[in-house]
């Protein structure tokens, strides 16, 4: 198995930043390799599938396979190999800590996230 785990500090509330992430509409303003992304529901809930296609017009699709609303989810691709997990954790009132895992059961991470991204995420979130 393969991971990748990165944090980040967002001075926001962590109920905003969760709701944010579940967005599909914001996922391009802070993912620069997706161009749309798409939910089969809304609310966002556990069995939510969200879609999305990246700049080679490739679509790739995702299931919430864990949800703690407002503290964490996990999203994992159709192939049932990647895993994506989201876990906020208040620091106080208007901030939290955003603690981002991804992996692989078998292989190795194909275009593992940045900390670049974890930081737009940060400054696109803390501008709106």
């Amino acid at each position: 198995m393969k991971e990748k785990k990165l944090t980040i500090i967002i001075n926001r509330p962590a109920v905003e930043v969760f709701s944010f992430c579940l967005n599909p509409k914001n996922t391009p303003f802070w993912v620069d390799s997706i161009v749309k992304e798409e939910t089969n529901e809304s609310p966002t809930k556990l069995g939510t599938v969200y879609r999305n296609v990246n700049r080679a017009g490739q679509w790739s699709e995702y299931k919430i396979v864990v949800f703690n609303q407002d503290k964490m989810f996990e999203m994992q691709l159709n192939d049932n190999n990647y895993h994506v997990k989201y876990t906020l954790t208040p620091i106080d009132k208007n901030s939290c800590g955003l603690e981002y895992l991804e992996w692989v059961e078998t292989g190795d991470l194909a275009e593992p996230f940045t900390q670049e991204i974890l930081e737009k995420l940060k400054t696109v979130i803390e501008k709106s």
